[in-house]
């Protein structure tokens, strides 16, 4: 079924979304006719850090900042939800609060379950536990990379990683080149790779002058993903 205050986009990333798509229709179905729609602007507050957990969230249009602040004071980004992807289910089966904050990146479309409504539909669809519990092994193999390669990786080749990343979730294809959508400064990018906005700063230019990537104010445009990856590799 099509959600009627959706458009057409955003009907077309939920259901594409590479979770959402692998529950049977009959789940799929229930989720939509359960979800209420809302509609963020840029910088607007979903939820709190420390927050108590109310809702289950799927990401129809735009993306969600997930971050939080440290002790001095600084707001720090961890990572962007992208289109198609669901959030939120582990406070609510855990009862804790929000572990972090999150906030609309651009105007963003969210479909909406209550915390009710998802206890509802868990307690009417076995598959719905397994398909959460697919999803939360794989964020955790997600995280165990990413330490990883935060131990192992040099910096360039986590940074070439991360832009193939983003250019796979929000990328334009223009033909011979790749625009990202999402608009990012070059500090964001530092923020979620655990780096300053200086060694990242410099790592783009080299990829600007490999003739991998273009470097625009709040943009990147990717201008070769084998460069990219051979980068990613090393």
């Amino acid at each position: 079924m099509t959600h009627p205050l959706l458009t057409l986009a955003e009907q077309a990333n939920i259901e594409s979304g590479p979770w959402f798509s692998k529950l049977s229709q009959p789940l799929r179905d229930a989720i939509l006719s359960i979800a209420a729609v809302r509609r963020l602007h840029d910088g607007d507050v979903l939820a709190a850090r420390g927050s108590r957990a109310e809702q289950w969230v799927g990401v129809a249009l735009g993306a969600v900042r997930v971050g939080s602040v440290s002790l001095s004071g600084k707001q720090i980004t961890l990572t962007y939800v992208e289109p198609g992807t669901w959030f939120g289910d582990i406070a609510l089966f855990d009862g804790m609060p929000r572990t972090h904050d999150a906030d609309a990146h651009g105007a963003t479309t969210l479909l909406v379950v209550r915390g009710a409504d998802f206890r509802l539909l868990l307690s009417q669809h076995v598959e719905l536990y397994d398909a959460l519990l697919r999803l939360n092994c794989r964020r955790l193999r997600l995280m165990f990379d990413a330490i990883e390669d935060l131990s192992t990786r040099p910096l360039g080749a986590r940074l070439a990683k991360q832009i193939l990343l983003l250019a796979r979730s929000y990328g334009i294809d223009q033909g011979d080149e790749i625009r990202i959508g999402l608009q990012l400064a070059q500090e964001d990018i530092a923020q979620m790779l655990g780096a300053s906005r200086q060694r990242v700063n410099q790592e783009l230019k080299g990829f600007e002058r490999d003739g991998a990537v273009r470097i625009e104010p709040t943009r990147l445009v990717v201008l070769s993903k084998d460069k990219l990856l051979a980068i990613a590799s090393r």
